[in-house]
């Protein structure tokens, strides 16, 4: 079994900061890529950041230069520091990893169960 736990939304005025964290657990040999995704009513999910066992980042053109993404790969844990924050970024946000079990021979995707993030005055 494996798990990504997220934690860390909530509502926050325009301007403000949130950090969101994801640790996962369970049954793992190694994790490749960590990312956060989002998604808001009446869309599509879509990529925020992500980045890979080694450290090199990837973020949406929205976020760039508000959002940054961190992990440790020790504690098998991603986190997102997301900065002046705006009402369009309001959207559940869900963890995800590429990674491969303990007795498994590919990779695969996972997510956590997404935690909202609501910017409003």
């Amino acid at each position: 079994q494996v798990q990504l736990v997220e934690s860390g939304g909530g509502l926050v005025q325009p301007g403000g900061s949130l950090r969101l964290s994801c640790a996962a657990s369970g049954s793992i040999l190694s994790i490749n890529a960590m990312g956060w995704y989002r998604q808001a009513p009446g869309n599509q999910r879509e990529l925020v950041a992500s980045i890979t066992s080694g450290g090199s980042t990837n973020y949406a053109a929205s976020v760039k230069g508000r959002f940054t993404i961190s992990r440790d790969n020790a504690k098998n844990t991603v986190a997102l520091q997301m900065n002046t924050l705006k009402p369009e970024d309001t959207a559940v946000y869900y963890c995800n990893a590429n990674l491969r079990r303990l007795g498994a021979i590919w990779y695969d995707y996972y997510w956590g169960q997404g935690t909202q993030v609501t910017v409003s005055s």
